[in-house]
């Protein structure tokens, strides 16, 4: 009996002293080291507007349906980018419910992009990414959006192009993926870029 009851103190013993180390002073640590360290990813990426107010994370997708905006990739995550209901469709390539829905994108984005029927459209641009957050779109994408949104703005073409390049993302490492644009920080710079027109007026 002292030989259980001896085993059974070391063996709580050990878990008490187990989960202070990883549930507290672990976390802690790696929470104080990546907050002097990496202040802004450990807070989230996020953006934050002259006033004070946040207008989102670079890490995650928003929503935007306005002619004036670069629109976003798909998302299957609950209503849409929603973090609480992050994941895809769980839909394959031979489920007839994505086919459609892939198909009626494509002649949205060449409806509301003013493309012809011929034209190539980016897989981005009409399926969503496995996690339904993602905030980028190819280079490709964003060029195909361009004429929409300078018109909308009342911009030359080539002025949004400029925008754009600015705001090139490249590859992983240098290798993984390809050239990509970040879109809310996209069109927070064609808001701004709008404001400090108005305002130089």
């Amino acid at each position: 009996m002292k030989t259980f009851l001896s085993d059974l103190r070391g063996a709580v013993m050990a878990t008490i002293v187990i989960a202070v180390v990883c549930c507290g002073i672990y976390p802690l640590l790696v929470y104080c080291v990546a907050s002097c360290a990496f202040p802004e990813k450990a807070n989230g990426s996020l953006i934050v507007a002259k006033d004070g107010t946040v207008r989102g994370s670079r890490l995650i997708g928003q929503g935007f349906a306005g002619e004036k905006y670069f629109h976003p990739r798909p998302s299957a995550a609950g209503n849409g980018y929603d973090g609480l209901s992050s994941g895809g469709s769980n839909l394959g390539p031979t489920s007839q419910t994505l086919n459609d829905a892939i198909k009626d994108r494509i002649d949205a984005y060449r409806k509301e992009n003013g493309l012809k029927a011929g034209n190539a459209i980016p897989a981005d641009a009409v399926t969503a990414s496995a996690s339904g957050l993602d905030p980028h779109i190819s280079l490709r994408n964003a060029k195909l959006q361009t004429a929409r949104v300078a018109k909308a703005r009342r911009m030359a073409v080539e002025q949004v192009e400029k925008v754009i390049l600015q705001y090139v993302e490249g590859p992983d490492l240098g290798v993984f993926g390809e050239p990509a644009v970040n879109v809310l920080t996209l069109n927070l710079a064609l808001d701004s870029n709008v404001e400090r027109q108005v305002a130089e007026r």
